[in-house]
């Protein structure tokens, strides 16, 4: 069975765009979460992709392999062989590609795009309306942060996929 050992993905140039819930009583001098953050949060937690990048797995085993994100176009796969990495062909087979022989192998894919589905939207609301309102509550206590404070931010922060509800609108899009 094949089994991926390594993923490096690259940072995409920009994010989609969701605007954001508009709060009255916001000011600019408020904290504000960065949109990149909220989206790295996000695809951190699912396996689907909304903008273009490129990745890079290495997969070792043989037999039948799928991309771990999606949507993923192959552009190139290589196999290990005599010390350099040789290009190969790999066929599909009925749970992806098929790898003929133990690899490893380097397989290289532009993954993302589409549409963002609307309960993506939401969850991304949903997040950054939660971390705008830990930042806000806690944007006092920043000398407390040195002195242990930090646990309680860092607590709610660590929970705030889930206590957000953004969790639950991602379960369709979940890493597997």
């Amino acid at each position: 069975m094949a089994e991926t050992l390594k993923q490096i993905e690259a940072i995409p140039a920009t994010y989609p765009t969701v605007t954001p819930f508009n709060r009255e009583g916001y000011t600019d001098a408020d904290v504000v979460p960065d949109a990149d953050q909220i989206w790295q949060r996000i695809e951190a937690y699912t396996a689907h992709r909304y903008t273009s990048r490129q990745v890079i797995w290495t997969v070792e085993g043989e037999g039948d392999w799928t991309p771990p994100l999606t949507p993923a176009t192959i552009t190139d796969a290589k196999k290990w062989e005599s010390g350099a990495w040789v290009a190969v062909t790999l066929p599909d087979g009925p749970y992806g590609l098929c790898l003929p022989s133990d690899g490893p192998y380097r397989i290289t894919a532009t993954v993302g795009g589409g549409t963002v589905p609307a309960a993506v939207s939401e969850a991304f609301k949903r997040l950054h309306e939660y971390t705008r309102g830990i930042n806000d509550s806690f944007k006092n206590e920043t000398a407390l942060l040195g002195d242990g404070g930090g646990a309680v931010v860092r607590n709610w922060t660590g929970k705030a996929m889930e206590l957000s509800g953004a969790g639950d609108l991602l379960r369709n899009y979940r890493r597997v």
